[in-house]
């Protein structure tokens, strides 16, 4: 059994790897989609929604399934989720919304195959969070595919310089992501 600061450790240090586009990703969200409504309390789960690279047709990403799970109350969901999970294997992380340790903080789960490769990282939020605002981000570069393209470019790019910092990749693509995004809404919710 590994120590949370073992677990934490190998999450922020695990090699980045970006890979073309591989048209079984939407398939292996709606299995874990599936997976996690047969064994989470219904009444606890809002939706299920899968956001990220890997949710952009032809777009090259990490090999892991981003999704979002909207819980009606996070505090429940630590009590209740968090058990099912864990005890499935998945890696379980309280973790801030910002990198910077601010609140809200969220329910982030790692699930991993037998090999010990993620296959998905599960964001479990409440209705208000920003994160949702990643549906506008994903939307908006299925429709813009020269902008999905400089984001991959991106992506490789950085997953050069910083090929097992997480969170400088993360980072390093935020400015890029937060002009998409703003766009986004200017794009679908203009004022």
């Amino acid at each position: 059994m590994t120590t949370r600061k073992e677990q934490i450790e190998r999450a922020i240090s695990e090699h980045i790897d970006i890979v073309d586009y591989d048209p079984r990703w939407p398939q292996l969200f709606a299995r874990e989609r599936d997976h996690l409504l047969s064994c989470l309390p219904g009444d606890q789960i809002v939706r299920i929604e899968h956001f990220g690279s890997t949710a952009v047709p032809g777009l090259a990403a990490k090999p892991v399934i981003d999704m979002l799970v909207e819980v009606k109350n996070l505090a429940l969901a630590r009590r209740t989720i968090v058990p099912i999970l864990e005890a499935q294997g998945y890696d379980y992380f309280w973790r801030p919304s910002f990198g910077d340790l601010r609140s809200p903080y969220y329910c982030w789960f790692i699930r991993r195959d037998e090999a010990g490769r993620r296959t998905h990282h599960i964001h479990m939020i409440e209705k208000h969070f920003a994160q949702w605002e990643g549906l506008l981000f994903r939307d908006y570069l299925i429709e813009h595919p020269d902008v999905a393209r400089q984001y991959e470019t991106l992506k490789r790019d950085l997953s050069h310089s910083y090929p097992s910092d997480r969170a400088a990749y993360t980072m390093a693509k935020s400015d890029f992501v937060r002009r998409i995004t703003e766009a986004a809404k200017r794009a679908y919710r203009p004022t």
